[in-house]
């Protein structure tokens, strides 16, 4: 029987190949009490799943294929240190003691603690790091159960396999790779998942959250993966087959014909030159930035340094992560962003009670602000390591200006303790701020006089403007980047800030989309920055646009106020 399956696409192109379930180990697990004199033995069979986990990881990662993309040892590092961490390595121990149960009930019994505190985390990145928990879990659970974490009957490297499951971490891409997987595709899973971002590094088409594909497909049924357009078919047709086939040959033919333009200049057809940046999450990420033709970092999220660990990051340590970055760039600009974070384990430590609603609550520079020593050490760590780089520094989730002055203020103490020690630093480094509230978006002026720079960050633009959370299924369908209020508010940005002559950037997921990248030209952008997999797609759309040929459409897509028209005219912006 052919069906159709529609999910979240994180990573494009198209894969035909046969299906290969993978059986992870489940979360309902035995529940039985021990006798007493049995607890000692079980609390070593949890250690002995512990050490034979931990040596797994270590293994893999001292043997990392020499092609795999740098993000992979970075994963694996925060899955070793979610894995030590005593909250998983301790803390099931003492259950088991105090419950006189099975090691693998009182680890799930904790996994269901740890998760409860994540679901109070409001950032959509940190809050999808839960599911490196989950895997983490899954991989002990695997050495308490005694379930082999490698694929045993994976189709040859001949034929193209499909890998469906209920989830994946990275550390089960690195092993499934020797099998040359063609794609995979996941019941559960975003955008913004770790696994996500490692499949869009390698460039492996990929479909995410589709709810029951694991339940539905069967072993060796023939699918097609469509990872631009987040579909999956099964049992395609003849007619279907052969349309996804040429599809797919056109899609390698344009991989193909894009890499010869990582070296070109980027300008328009009239000559206009525009600047393409990267987003990066990680230090490893700047090869990929360079391979990509990226002309800077316009977006480091520093909360890398601060995930999935009992502690802060000292200054020294987020120092040396900043100068790895500012020298592996060679003179070209990196723009490190401030701690974004909400409510999370660590700094929740910090005695700041939960928020009822946090995305609306203490974040970003609101939390820095509350935490001046936090913020104080970070912004000495980035001062520091600008003495290496052209450093910029960019604020989050700015919305009044007694916000920026106080952050105005603590980049002046910070740079005066650093005076006093006779510490080098960049003494006219750049400051910019986000524009991510609409609050900010309206008095944008009186943002642009007092900073360097400006940043777009059109994912919370959206999630504010239309009050939809897009990580919620029931709603997510409402967020849309073409709708009339989004449009104006980041249209209105950009021209106030070129009216002042403040430097501005798209930094949100708009800015790495190539279908809009017509229509942000046409707002007057001309920096842009996103994934460094999607620089190559936006910069094809730069080469082939005529600025005056597409000034008469923006402006008409700028009075429209239907949200279902603006489709029909981002196509046809896009067919001049």
């Amino acid at each position: 029987m052919s069906f159709t399956m529609h999910g979240v696409a994180v990573s494009g192109g198209i894969a035909i190949g046969f299906a290969h379930l993978v059986s992870h180990a489940t979360l309902e697990v035995p529940h039985y009490a021990l006798p007493k004199h049995l607890v000692t033995e079980e609390v070593g069979r949890f250690d002995a799943a512990i050490q034979a986990t931990r040596h797994e990881m270590e293994s893999m990662r001292a043997h990392i294929p020499a092609n795999a993309p740098p993000e992979v040892e970075a994963f694996l590092d925060v899955h070793l240190m979610i894995l030590n961490d005593s909250s998983l390595s301790k803390v099931p121990r003492q259950l088991i003691q105090a419950q006189q149960c099975n090691a693998e009930w009182a680890l799930t019994q904790q996994l269901d603690n740890l998760l409860d505190q994540f679901e109070n985390i409001e950032d959509t990145y940190l809050r999808e790091r839960k599911n490196d928990v989950i895997q983490v879990v899954e991989r002990v659970l695997k050495a308490l159960l005694g379930h082999p974490g490698v694929p045993t009957n994976a189709t040859t490297p001949e034929e193209a396999s499909i890998l469906v499951a209920h989830d994946l971490s990275p550390a089960d891409m690195i092993l499934f790779k020797r099998h040359q997987f063609a794609a995979f595709v996941t019941d559960v899973g975003g955008a913004t998942s770790h696994t996500a971002i490692l499949a869009r590094s390698l460039n492996i088409p990929s479909v995410v959250a589709l709810h029951h594909a694991r339940q539905l497909i069967r072993e060796r049924e023939l699918l097609i993966v469509d990872g631009g357009q987040g579909v999956v078919i099964v049992n395609p047709d003849q007619h279907v087959l052969a349309e996804y086939r040429l599809k797919q040959n056109q899609w390698e033919i344009d991989q193909q014909k894009l890499k010869r333009l990582a070296s070109a200049a980027t300008r328009t057809l009239d000559g206009t030159a525009v600047e393409l940046h990267a987003n990066i999450e990680l230090p490893q990420d700047v090869p990929l930035v360079r391979d990509n033709g990226a002309t800077g970092i316009g977006l480091f999220r520093s909360e890398f340094l601060f995930m999935n660990r009992p502690d802060l990051p000292s200054e020294e340590e987020q120092y040396l992560a900043y100068r790895t970055v500012a020298e592996g760039l060679q003179g070209l600009p990196v723009t490190i962003r401030t701690l974004d974070l909400g409510a999370d384990k660590q700094l929740t430590q910090m005695e700041h009670g939960q928020s009822a609603n946090p995305a609306l609550g203490l974040r970003a520079i609101r939390l820095c602000l509350a935490e001046p020593h936090l913020f104080h050490t970070q912004i000495r760590a980035i001062l520091r390591a600008s003495h290496y780089g052209k450093i910029h520094i960019l604020i989050p989730m700015l919305s009044t200006l007694s916000e920026l002055d106080q952050t105005l203020h603590h980049i002046r103490v910070a740079k005066e303790s650093l005076d006093v020690e006779a510490t080098p630093y960049d003494k006219t480094i750049k400051l910019g701020g986000m524009i991510e509230i609409p609050a900010a978006a309206l008095m944008v002026q009186s943002f642009a006089k007092k900073l360097d720079f400006l940043s777009i960050g059109t994912n919370d633009l959206i999630q504010y403007t239309l009050a939809i959370d897009r990580t919620d299924d029931a709603v997510a369908h409402l967020y849309d980047p073409l709708h009339p209020a989004v449009l104006q508010l980041v249209a209105h940005t950009i021209r106030t800030a070129n009216r002042v002559g403040t430097p501005v950037v798209v930094c949100g997921e708009m800015g790495g989309d190539p279908k809009l990248t017509r229509l942000l030209l046409g707002f007057g952008l001309r920096e842009f920055s996103m994934h460094p997999a999607h620089l190559l797609a936006v910069k094809q759309q730069v080469l082939k646009t005529n600025l005056p040929d597409i000034h008469a459409l923006v402006a008409k897509m700028l009075k429209t106020e239907e949200s279902e028209k603006m489709h029909s005219l981002l196509a046809r912006l896009n067919s001049l």
